[in-house]
């Protein structure tokens, strides 16, 4: 069971996403990073972050816990940006809390370089996030933390924000459990993942005795009035019997192909030089504000 804690200090809000989490600290002494019902993304995102979260701590994956947070939006009247305050006060109620793994540092390209990882627990991390259509860990978004960075315990991978898993749930009559998603692009596809020994071990693990259990966690607030379905048990079933499908189908949807990150590049390179030969003149000089290859310099404009 997901415990319950009450919110007792609003820290400070975390802009790196669009759904704008807060640092909380609550009751029980404990520091969370908390997803709120008010955000833009719905509830159907802290859907997707307990079942996914509490799946991947059942298949032996590392994901900080999970907690339920009751929310009083008072705790967070001394915030001085309007927005947040806007989505505080929308967020009367229950929301959801993640362990904050203090000190922890992400897992960019650049760490991903030089940070040794497992080829079998690659594997396992995209097995999960191919199991429940998780595209939202790429080698520009990783979605993965590396903790402890201090002490004498060695870092290890964990995994955060599933909120964008799950996409089917978002068009139940529009997706198939046997569906293969492009996956070369993973935070983990240039470190050799033995896919195809995380899917002997996983997929037999993936009950439908473990799915009820992982679904009974959510709240039913969070799954009522969803189209389609009469009461919150119902959407529950739904999502049991699509991912206990998608388990069984794992051999037409398991990713094998991942090239390697010098490949990867060169596809960057590539694709953004065809971008700048296909621009006009004058749309050569804009500058690049979004982390992509600087677009064409010329200089002969200012030459008269």
């Amino acid at each position: 069971m997901l415990r319950n804690v009450s919110a007792t200090r609003y820290i400070e809000p975390l802009r790196a996403g669009g759904s704008v989490p807060g640092i909380v600290e609550a009751d029980d002494l404990g520091t969370y990073v908390v997803k709120f019902t008010g955000s833009a993304q719905g509830r159907k995102a802290l859907v997707a972050e307990v079942i996914v979260g509490e799946l991947a701590r059942a298949l032996g994956l590392r994901f900080p816990e999970l907690v339920l947070v009751h929310f009083d939006p008072a705790v967070g009247a001394h915030e001085p940006h309007q927005e947040v305050q806007d989505l505080l006060r929308a967020s009367a109620g229950l929301n959801l809390g993640m362990d904050y793994l203090s000190g922890a540092k992400d897992f960019t390209p650049e760490v991903a370089k030089t940070f040794p990882v497992d080829p079998l627990e690659a594997g396992r991390i995209i097995w999960l996030d191919a199991l429940t259509v998780n595209v939202d860990r790429t080698t520009h978004s990783s979605n993965l933390m590396i903790w402890p960075t201090l002490g004498v315990a060695p870092p290890r991978l964990w995994l955060i924000d599933h909120g964008a898993a799950l996409v089917f749930h978002h068009r139940w009559d529009a997706s198939e459990p046997e569906k293969a998603y492009d996956f070369r692009r993973h935070a983990l596809g240039g470190h050799t993942p033995d896919t195809r020994a995380a899917d002997a071990e996983l997929a037999p693990k993936v009950t439908e005795e473990l799915l009820r259990a992982i679904t009974a966690e959510v709240p039913d607030a969070w799954l009522a009035d969803e189209p389609g379905f009469a009461t919150p048990d119902e959407a529950r079933e739904a999502y049991v019997g699509y991912l206990l499908a998608r388990a069984r189908a794992s051999a037409a949807w398991l990713p094998t192909d991942f090239p390697t990150r010098e490949q990867l590049a060169a596809e960057d390179a590539d694709r953004a030089a065809k971008t700048r030969r296909g621009r006009p003149d004058w749309l050569k000089q804009v500058p690049d504000l979004h982390g992509k290859p600087a677009v064409e310099h010329d200089g002969s404009v200012h030459l008269g």
